[in-house]
């Protein structure tokens, strides 16, 4: 009877039991992989997140930095094109012959005045040119001289 026992057990109901028992095991093992690949997969999603996150910003940091200085271009532009016209209708007339006439000699009244206290302390110093003197001459050449010259050829 013991050995028909032992066959019984030792035979399909030992195999069963081991089956379901290795079975049980299997299925807990391949349930803590799962929970591990999730928690893996999940870190790598923050990950990538926040990756994105960061690749976001930095663009609209240059997107924003990139439209201001296209605006302080474009200002600068305004700027200059206005400073252009304003110089171009400086010395125009505008009809009323006494403002004209201020206009007109305002500039040569402000030159001949600058002039002549500049040659004055010039004399004081016994005409003996600093510095700054010879820098002021330079200047004052290049303005008068250059400029015309370069005005009547249309630059």
């Amino acid at each position: 009877m013991f050995s028909a026992l032992f066959s019984f057990l030792g035979g399909s109901a030992f195999r069963m039991v081991w089956g379901e028992v290795s079975a049980y095991f299997k299925a807990k093992q391949e349930h803590k992989q799962q929970i591990e690949m999730m928690r893996l997969q999940a870190e790598l999603d923050a990950a990538r997140h926040t990756r994105d996150l960061e690749r976001i910003r930095l663009q609209s940091d240059l997107k924003v930095s990139e439209v201001k200085v296209v605006g302080d271009l474009a200002l600068q532009k305004t700027d200059a094109e206005a400073f252009v016209e304003a110089m171009k209708n400086a010395m125009k007339p505008i009809g009323i012959w006494w403002v004209d006439a201020w206009n007109g000699s305002i500039r040569p009244a402000m030159a001949t005045v600058a002039l002549s206290m500049w040659v004055l302390a010039l004399s004081r110093a016994g005409f003996v040119p600093t510095g700054w003197d010879l820098e002021l001459i330079g200047g004052i050449l290049g303005f008068y001289v250059a400029d015309r010259a370069l005005g009547k050829r249309g630059k």
